[in-house]
């Protein structure tokens, strides 16, 4: 479709008449073009909510798969976004304030949780851009908070064991296997993710300040305990 603007007046005397044509071509996607990366070449104005919001929750959950499976780096760099980490974020912390509630000793609040994970996120980008890197500042977040995931894993695995009327040596023992696992496969993956984007002489000093932050929250993970 072509939006035409037509100018013209004949009517005001001693002004010689002026006529012409704006054209704007419609936004349409090129002919056999297979590209999936980045934003849609075409008009989302007139699409339905409802097809907006799926296509939004499919590159969620593909970013998802991308951190449990950490090999294609493009799309969670790219096309980076804030929703899965909000979630990740939300959801923990309502799980660990939920079990604090239940408790009679103090546990983590739900504003305490939100604010380690996101400060903590803020404060590696900004160690990572103090020391060279070439990755945006949300870009970095944006990886962190998805590489979550793992210690999201094992914090609702270590619920369900905590369900279990009686504690025993065994059952925290595989808790603690299965949040180290978590632990382990976040760090791996966010470095897996960051790792490229920081100059060769400085990957330990990006990498450590990210173990420090998985750890933190893994541990608040396993310290979690309704006995």
């Amino acid at each position: 479709m072509e939006t035409k603007l037509e100018m013209f007046d004949d009517d005001i005397p001693g002004v010689e008449s002026v006529h012409g044509e704006m054209t704007i071509p419609a936004n349409k996607r090129a002919a056999g073009s297979t590209s999936k990366a980045g934003p849609p070449d075409f008009d989302t104005l007139d699409e339905p909510i409802k097809d907006t919001i799926l296509r939004d929750i499919r590159a969620v959950g593909v970013k998802f798969y991308h951190v449990l499976y950490p090999k294609e780096k493009a799309t969670l760099l790219k096309d980076w976004d804030l929703w899965g980490p909000l979630v990740l974020c939300t959801f923990m912390a309502t799980i660990l304030h939920g079990s604090a509630d239940s408790q009679s000793e103090g546990g983590p609040e739900f504003a305490q949780v939100f604010v380690i994970v996101w400060i903590g996120a803020m404060i590696v980008t900004l160690n990572s851009k103090l020391l060279g890197g070439n990755i945006s500042f949300f870009q970095s977040v944006c990886v962190l908070g998805y590489c979550l995931t793992p210690v999201a894993l094992s914090l609702i695995i270590s619920q369900v064991i905590l369900l279990a009327s009686v504690q025993t040596k065994l059952l925290f023992f595989i808790r603690l296997v299965t949040t180290i696992g978590g632990f382990v496969w976040a760090t791996y993956a966010s470095f897996i993710f960051l790792g490229d984007s920081q100059p060769a002489n400085r990957k330990p000093l990006a990498v450590y300040p990210i173990f420090l932050f998985y750890f933190i929250i893994s541990w608040l993970v396993i310290s979690d305990s309704n006995m």
